[in-house]
């Protein structure tokens, strides 16, 4: 297969995923769930692509861009997850 998958996120979706793996990956939970070494790479690949496309990471208000995007999301998912 030589075609590249293509994974589409709103930019709050991005935003939050981004975060999550930033202080999830090298951390114990984590490296509990991935059971199979190979999924690193996609990991990797992921939060690579996710540092160079979101700006945001950088700015100075990112603890406040950040906890917006969570709401909005949160707000949008209703009673899913609870």
């Amino acid at each position: 297969m030589d075609d590249d998958v293509t994974i589409r996120l709103s930019p709050d979706q991005a935003l939050v995923l981004s975060d999550w793996l930033d202080r999830a990956e090298g951390g114990p939970a984590l490296d509990a769930a991935v059971d199979d070494r190979a999924v690193w790479s996609a990991l990797h690949t992921i939060s690579g692509t996710l540092d160079t496309a979101l700006p945001a990471i950088f700015a100075s208000d990112y603890a406040a861009r950040l906890a917006a995007a969570r709401g909005r999301l949160l707000a949008s998912l209703g009673d899913v997850g609870l």
